[in-house]
């Protein structure tokens, strides 16, 4: 209306608009089609959304990094927040007010890229002002690990960096993040009326059930029982510990909801707590790797070793499926990322020998509707 006055958040938001509608023809015909990213159609109810499928950290361009979204009664969650997780969740027509919260398995930094980006832009400035996080998001993940694993080559000491709290958990990971970034939420807090993030993020730091026998130099994962982490009425979650190589504490999530179940292997080698906790579920998206590949590769022997260590060869997850009796395997946090290196065909063949049901090669945006068998 002539006089009303017009606030910075509106102009903005209008302004991010009209260059969405005009920017792209006004930047040529090739900037134009590189900036026509396809979206996706969502898939009605519930359902699974592979946000990013890459194992990392080295970026793959013909993948995304590892994330998944689990969409539950109008609520979703977030497994893990690979390289770009807050684009592909735009992409694959998720709402940003509907993520009610996040699970990471373990703090490698592929895993953790794109986790704060969720508050420190999800909270921002929009084109639609009903698709901002604006409710506090439970975030759940490992504490503090302990203590360092030794060095590879066991010859000397390497470096540590922030001698003080070399370990880090969720917490502390969440609080240094938002210090980090203070000059812009501090400038966009006054200019612009954003939400103050740290009234956005509740974390929660996974506390291990007593008498494991876990310790961060080993044993990483004993043998244990699925345990509880939250339970919101829709979803409820368990989890269990994964030997991830040397780093601890690395967990795989159950998901049970009144639609299926999806449980989620995290980084892992081949591992009986993995089979305990996916028992008579109805999808496992279980990590793979080529170990063959990284063998004729000539790796440095402290990357094959890491790889070995810490991964599952493809031709032991169709086993692992079949033990749990899971009706479906999705392949997910793949290595070597790169297509032309494995094609999708070799990774469902491969995977497939010794499981009865469906296998899966995930692609980055696929959906799988969530049905209980």
């Amino acid at each position: 209306m002539p006089g009303q006055p017009v606030s910075r958040r509106c102009l903005l938001a209008a302004t991010g608009a009209a260059t969405l509608a005009g920017g792209a023809a006004a930047l040529g015909p090739a900037t134009a089609a590189a900036a026509a990213v396809p979206r996706i159609r969502p898939l009605d109810g519930p359902r699974l959304v592979l946000l990013g499928t890459a194992a990392g950290p080295p970026p793959e361009a013909s993948r995304r990094g590892i994330a998944s979204a689990l969409v539950v009664d109008g609520r979703t969650y977030v497994i893990d927040c690979g390289r770009s997780a807050v684009t592909q969740y735009g992409l694959a027509g998720l709402k940003l007010a509907d993520l009610k919260a996040i699970f990471l398995t373990h703090l490698h930094a592929d895993h953790i890229a794109d986790y704060y980006n969720f508050f420190l832009l999800g909270a921002q400035l929009s084109n639609d002002e009903d698709d901002l996080i604006t409710k506090p998001v439970d975030v759940y993940g490992p504490g503090p690990a302990g203590a360092l694993p030794p060095a590879f080559d066991h010859d000397g000491d390497p470096p540590v960096v922030a001698p003080h709290h070399p370990t880090p958990g969720l917490k502390r990971l969440t609080e240094k993040q938002i210090e980090a970034f203070a000059y812009s939420t501090n400038v966009f807090l006054r200019d612009s009326g954003i939400a103050d993030p740290r009234t956005l993020i509740r974390t929660h730091e996974i506390e291990l059930p007593e008498g494991t026998g876990a310790h961060p130099l080993g044993p990483t994962a004993p043998p244990m029982e699925p345990f509880e982490v939250a339970d919101d009425g829709s979803v409820r979650v368990t989890a269990i510990l994964v030997d991830h190589g040397p780093v601890f504490p690395s967990y795989a999530f159950r998901f049970d909801t009144a639609h299926g179940s999806v449980v989620f292997s995290g980084d892992t080698v081949k591992h009986d707590n993995v089979v305990r906790l996916a028992r008579g579920a109805d999808l496992l998206v279980h990590e793979v790797m080529d170990a063959d590949f990284y063998r004729k590769a000539g790796l440095p022997p402290a990357y094959l070793d890491h790889m070995l260590q810490s991964h599952t060869d493809v031709t032991e997850v169709g086993p692992i499926a079949e033990r749990a009796g899971v009706d479906t395997l999705v392949l997910s946090h793949i290595c070597p990322a790169d297509p032309k290196a494995v094609s999708s065909a070799q990774w469902r063949r491969r995977a497939g020998k010794g499981f009865s049901g469906r296998v899966v090669a995930g692609e980055d945006l696929q959906q799988i509707p969530l049905r209980r068998r």
